[in-house]
């Protein structure tokens, strides 16, 4: 089941909004028969791939699959109708699908076809794996990223506003793989500004992230990399009601497309409405970059899964320079959020640290 897992990881980014998936088929003695993994969307799932590899060995084997096989046909056939033509005697399923399509899973079909089917083997494991996919189809939303780079004093700037570069050149290039499993990238109006982005990932991911900007009253000038660059990598501006329309109407002659979101008490795009948008478009990952109050405001609005941190060596001081996270905050260390499930990882001089955001309620 570990070398399943291995095999679905090599999909993230390709896949979605299908989940990762992997699979791998033994004999009695566990020896390798085939394996495979769901490669890109729209493709044929990781248990198919996996007994086209075995051949005729594959009967009477066990199938070992991260995820419970599909009992359904959408982009492709059914998995369940694959295993039980392949002959297969036994299923070992890490999870259970959280996507139901119809009154009859795939464990109880295959069950009902006479397949032994044991499930949960690494089950935290393969659940952490399709966790954007679960957000996705049981909230309608996707799984939300928040990520920023900071000195060792936990700044991101320093009191003139200089912030480049606070983390090294390797961090930078694992911040470009992220952007490129992404189906968006978000950031706020003072960002976009202020620094001009891209927005891109460089080389490219096997994804092309749409690059959204909170921006309420429609600011994004129409001169910046953002707007020149849009017919070409879509780019999303989430603003207020009362946005301008002469603005917005430029913009959307410039290949800019709107979304007109709810906002809260300070004008900004309400992070419910939005993400309830983007799900509506299938949207499975999304990353925050910033800043400060863009991070603050997701927070505070408990919108974030999942944390990327990359920390730097440098010391900035200051008590007017600015600090990553700002928004509310919480009132009580009691309120924090935590980070779960924390992994430390070293890039270049950098300190990378990424995990789960635990509100303190949940």
């Amino acid at each position: 089941m570990r070398r399943a897992i291995e095999l679905a990881e090599q999909g993230v980014g390709a896949v979605e909004p299908n989940p990762p998936v992997g699979a791998v088929v033994v004999d009695d003695e566990l020896q390798l028969l085939g394996e495979g993994a769901h490669e890109r969307f729209g493709g044929p799932h990781a248990e198919v791939n996996a007994l086209q590899a075995a051949g005729e060995a594959a009967c009477g084997a066990t199938l070992f699959v991260t995820l419970e096989p599909c009992n359904h046909r959408g982009q492709t056939p059914p998995c369940t109708t694959g295993i039980e033509q392949a002959g297969v005697s036994r299923v070992i399923v890490a999870t259970a699908d959280p996507a139901r399509h119809g009154d009859q899973s795939g464990a109880e079909r295959l069950r009902s076809q006479g397949i032994e089917v044991d499930l949960g083997l690494l089950q935290d494991d393969a659940q952490r794996l399709i966790a954007p996919f679960t957000k996705l189809v049981t909230t309608g939303r996707p799984f939300v990223h928040a990520k920023w780079a900071m000195s060792l004093d936990g700044r991101i700037a320093t009191r003139t506003g200089d912030s480049q570069w606070i983390t090294s050149e390797e961090s930078r290039a694992v911040v470009h793989q992220l952007r490129g499993r992404m189906d968006a990238i978000i950031v706020g109006i003072g960002t976009a500004l202020a620094d001009d982005p891209r927005l891109t990932a460089r080389p490219p991911g096997s994804r092309v992230p749409a690059r959204i900007v909170l921006d309420s009253r429609a600011r994004l000038p129409l001169d910046s990399q953002l707007v020149r660059t849009a017919r070409d990598i879509p780019v999303v501006l989430a603003c207020g009601s009362h946005a301008p329309c002469d603005a917005t109407e430029a913009l959307q002659r410039a290949g800019v497309g709107i979304i007109a979101c709810e906002t809260d008490a300070a004008g900004r795009p309400q992070w419910s409405a939005l993400l309830d948008e983007l799900g509506r478009r299938r949207m499975t990952n999304v990353l925050v970059e910033g800043g400060s109050e863009v991070l603050g405001s997701c927070l505070d609005a408990k919108a974030a899964d999942w944390a990327h941190v990359f920390i730097g060596t440098t010391v900035l001081g200051g008590r007017d320079s600015l600090s990553p996270v700002g928004g509310e905050g919480c009132a009580r260390i009691a309120d924090a959020f935590d980070l779960e499930s924390a992994v430390f990882l070293k890039t270049g001089k950098d300190a990378y640290v990424q995990g789960r955001l635990a509100p303190s309620d949940s």
